[in-house]
């Protein structure tokens, strides 16, 4: 077998390969032999029929696909491993030649990753705004604990307060047409905590158990339908109920309430003490994180192929779209308004900046030799049960159906490695 590589523009490469009459003559009787198994040729028990007659049956060109499929991934991993390659997209075949003297010939092209000129990424300066929990933290987990434990009573004595959660019935109008969605029935609404157009819940303030009246408000003008972007409306509302929050006495009996766990106030402000202070410690290494990569991605040189950056940008526009859709916009309309160019630049420098990224913490972890156990992946896997909560056997089971799953479970171990060796590392100042 002979191979040559020749280097293109573009961090592509092309790989031309030459095998000899011997192997190929072997390679495609055991093909004739393989194929002979899964098909049915007329007058002949399943693998029985001569090559000459299954090559008429099933033809030359399924042969030689069959030959090459069983040659090309050992050929592929061989000339890989041998030339030390970092692939970014998988070998393409561009051409195949099965000559007369039984030999054959490929040409494959197949794209590397570019090349990382890393700088110093130890003993990095990195400064940063600290993070500190407020004076009053402890307190305000306490009152938000108290707020989720608090009783709901009804009131029928007094009007309704911007601190109820009131019943409503509402349908909501713009230029005298009914707004698709816009209406609903026995809609429960926390008026201090409502996300409701700006103006909507306030005019739920003072008004009795079943009245009915109708409140003004405009849409904003980034509002999600374009169809209602700074369009006013009105709403016809019925007042069905009033419920008042009775907030809890915050004491030993309230920190049971909360956790069985804690038998005093005392032992629940300790362990929201710590949590807050675990909050912290993420948060600032959160931002020294940022920064390092900030830094790094700055002053890194990596010529980054545009095919490379247009697969990004497509995958970029996938997430963008079913964020979009989520939030119930429309992802055409938004496009056309805001306009290809503007969107296409935006996720350019996102898709630049996260593959950077991506490259150097691979370059880091090849030269700090940083690998992924099967400790971290069931650690991985464990959090992923827990997150959803579900077995690890379900997470297992959803790996093997989809391998892409595995292969992004990696890829955080090793961020992961990587930005705790950066950050242990880093010489940290806060600023002033």
């Amino acid at each position: 077998m002979a191979v040559t590589i020749e280097k293109l523009d573009n961090n592509e490469v092309k790989l031309n390969i030459e095998i000899e009459p011997s192997v190929c003559e072997w390679e495609y009787d055991k093909a004739c032999k393989k194929l002979a198994q899964r098909v049915n040729v007329p007058g002949f028990r399943q693998g029985k029929a001569p090559r000459n007659i299954l090559e008429k049956y099933v033809g030359i060109a399924a042969l030689q696909k069959e030959v090459l499929d069983s040659l090309l991934p050992t050929l592929f991993e061989k000339a890989i491993e041998e030339n030390n390659f970092d692939l970014v997209t998988a070998p393409n075949v561009e051409s195949y030649e099965f000559a007369e003297d039984k030999s054959l010939k490929i040409t494959a092209k197949f794209e590397l990753k570019p090349e990382v000129k890393l700088d110093k990424y130890k003993g990095l300066d990195v400064e940063i705004e600290e993070f500190k929990n407020a004076d009053d933290a402890i307190q305000k987990e306490l009152d938000s604990l108290a707020q989720r434990l608090a009783e709901l009573k009804d009131i029928t004595d007094r009007k309704s307060k911007n601190t109820d959660l009131v019943n409503i019935d509402f349908a909501g109008y713009t230029d005298g047409e009914e707004i698709k969605g816009g209406s609903a029935k026995n809609y429960v609404l926390d008026i201090a905590n409502s996300n409701f157009i700006p103006g909507f819940a306030e005019q739920l303030v003072d008004k009795n158990t079943g009245e009915e009246f109708t409140i003004n408000v405009k849409f904003p003008d980034e509002y999600h339908d374009e169809k209602l972007k700074g369009k006013n409306a009105e709403f016809n509302i019925k007042l069905n109920a009033i419920k008042e929050r009775v907030l809890p006495e915050i004491n030993d009996e309230f920190a049971k309430k909360v956790n069985p766990q804690f038998n005093t106030l005392d032992e629940l402000k300790e362990d929201i003490k710590k949590y807050l202070e675990a909050s912290a410690k993420a948060e600032n290494e959160r931002r020294i994180s940022n920064k390092i990569f900030e830094d790094l991605i700055a002053k890194t040189d990596i010529k980054i192929q545009e095919s490379m950056i247009n697969r990004e940008i497509q995958a970029l526009m996938g997430e963008f779209k079913q964020r979009i859709n989520m939030q119930g916009g429309n992802f055409d309309e938004m496009l056309e308004k805001e306009g290809h160019q503007k969107i296409y630049d935006q996720l350019k420098e996102e898709a630049v900046r996260r593959l950077k990224n991506s490259l150097i913490v691979g370059k880091i972890a090849q030269e700090e030799k940083i690998n992924v156990t099967s400790e971290d992946i069931q650690a991985k896997i464990n959090e992923l049960a827990n997150i959803y909560r579900t077995t690890p056997d379900n997470i297992i089971a959803e790996i093997q159906k989809n391998n892409n799953i595995l292969h992004s479970l990696n890829s955080q171990v090793i961020s992961e490695k990587v930005t705790r060796l950066l950050i242990d590392n880093a010489n940290v100042s806060y600023k002033k």
